[in-house]
């Protein structure tokens, strides 16, 4: 006889749980932070996996997806709505599109487990449930969130594993990564679902497994991968606050520049002052001889680095890039090199171009900087620099590791206006700063700026909507995690392992039994 729990998953009742569980998951993420929604997000969905037909999951992950990004991604509307100028009508239809194909990778998900995994009543052994459950699923969940990171560009947003950042289990990511993570919350929710299903011998078993994971990850947590190189330096982050409907008009150019060089002076006795991601309203070629070379005289007169958010226009190419200027000992860009489709540049512009006003946005154009490029250097140290979205993707952040001594993004989260998405920008820098044992520095537009530690914890922050200056101190630091060391490639092999385990002990017919 099946459990009661899932007696009462059938027909529409585990369809609408499944809607349900997805919109709890982004409540586990920030701003709200109810990390441990995250699990039970995960225990309802295979819950209703369990006795699922490939098709009736196919449309049970859908369903989750749906609430999943339909709660956690809605600030797309506000940038195509208020800042794009589309209509109430299309910008709820462009953000319904992205949350429904966004919600088909859950979808396949939920297919994929239940046609070579599946899980269902049959027979009575009782070893293959604890391969679907601890050792398929759970690896194919954080495999379908690598394979979002990067399919069409890439959306890596709300991974699981960001929402465990004030967790024990953020223990595990300087180790594994944010997917490592992902995968100890999966396999907590396996286990959970164990805890549920099995028999006395199994739930012991789960149990001691579960507190073992948690346990584990919070003394792992405690290692200090990286050493402090040098004394801490003072850092200041200018927050603008100029309003994004505004700040491309020329007649506030002029009050643009003037606020920013007016915030900078008063900091003048820091060692590195950051200004976000195209703070400058103009090209560099624009300011470059005026502007910027007084700049530049004042910073080295005060002994003060800056890294400056600012577009530049190669002339003869007609190209323009998202870029990041050193100033002040030493002059240098960083061009951002992962664009993101609609924001930094148009696909298919020849046809969408002047269709509507959100494809028509000041700088939608970029071009993407070339790979390999060298560090920036500010305030005597090697500074790993990304832009905006860039820092979402820590396979890429690394790439300028062991050899920054700090990591500095800026960005711009006036797109967004008062969503969730500045929080959960912020979230994710912070577990770049926990993976790679190093300082991060972010700067954005209208906040949240913040500097945050070693360790992912937030040394200082913004208030949001506000001209403001972030002060602190920050520590370079040296060394290498293991995640910097080998990035995503072990967590993606063991998890690869963790399908052919089950699928190879699969030999026999039978199915798991519930009791």
């Amino acid at each position: 006889m099946k459990p009661l729990l899932l007696r009462n998953f059938a027909g529409w009742r585990g369809d609408a749980l499944s809607l349900l569980a997805g919109a709890l998951l982004p409540l586990a993420f920030a701003p709200v932070g109810l990390f441990p929604l995250a699990l039970v997000a995960l225990v309802l969905l295979f819950s209703v996996w369990i006795d699922a037909t490939p098709r009736r999951a196919l449309w049970r992950g859908w369903l989750f997806g749906v609430g999943q990004f339909g709660v956690g991604v809605s600030w797309v509307y506000v940038a195509i709505h208020d800042f794009g100028y589309a209509s109430i009508f299309l910008a709820s239809f462009l953000t319904a599109l992205f949350v429904a194909l966004l919600a088909l990778f859950p979808a396949a998900l939920g297919y994929f487990v239940t046609r070579f995994f599946p899980a269902a009543e049959q027979t009575t052994e009782q070893k293959k449930p604890l391969l679907i459950l601890l050792a398929a699923w759970p690896a194919a969940w954080t495999l379908f969130e690598w394979l979002r990171g990067w399919v069409f560009t890439g959306f890596p947003w709300l991974n699981a594993g960001y929402s465990q950042i004030d967790a024990p289990l953020a223990g595990l990511a300087p180790l594994v990564g944010v997917y490592g993570v992902s995968w100890a919350v999966a396999l907590s929710a396996g286990l959970l679902l164990t805890l549920l299903l099995a028999g006395k011998k199994q739930k012991m078993a789960a149990l001691a497994v579960l507190v073992a994971l948690w346990a584990g990850a919070a003394l792992i947590g405690q290692v200090q991968w990286a050493h402090a190189q040098g004394k801490p330096l003072h850092v200041a982050l200018v927050q603008g606050n100029i309003p994004q409907e505004i700040k491309w008009q020329p007649e506030q150019a002029q009050r643009t520049l003037d606020l920013y060089l007016d915030l900078t002076r008063r900091h003048w006795g820091s060692d590195l002052i950051v200004w976000p991601e195209a703070a400058l309203p103009l090209f560099y070629h624009q300011v470059a001889d005026n502007y910027l070379a007084g700049l530049q005289s004042e910073a080295r007169a005060h002994h003060t680095d800056m890294l400056i958010g600012i577009s530049v226009l190669e002339r003869e190419s007609k190209r323009y890039y998202n870029s990041m200027l050193s100033l002040g000992s030493s002059s240098g860009f960083y061009y951002k090199r992962h664009l993101v489709p609609f924001g930094d540049y148009l696909p298919f512009d020849d046809w969408l171009r002047g269709v509507i006003g959100f494809f028509d946005l000041p700088m939608s154009g970029y071009s993407a900087g070339p790979a390999g490029q060298p560090l920036l250097e500010a305030a005597g140290y090697k500074i790993g620099v990304s832009i905006c979205y860039e820092d979402v993707f820590g396979e890429e952040v690394i790439q300028g590791l062991p050899q920054a001594a700090l990591l500095v993004n800026g960005t711009n989260n006036a797109w967004y206006g008062d969503s969730f998405a500045p929080h959960q920008a912020l979230q994710m820098s912070r577990m770049r700063a926990l993976e790679t044992g190093r300082y991060l520095l972010r700067a954005t537009t209208n906040g949240i700026s913040a500097v945050i530690d070693t360790r992912g914890d937030i040394v200082a922050r913004s208030p949001q909507f506000a001209t403001h200056v972030v002060t602190a101190t920050a520590q370079p630091m040296a060394g290498a995690t293991p995640y910097v060391r080998w990035g995503n490639y072990p967590v993606v092999v063991a998890l690869l392992l963790a399908l052919v385990w089950p699928a190879l002990r699969a030999t026999k017919p039978g199915r798991f039994r519930v009791k």
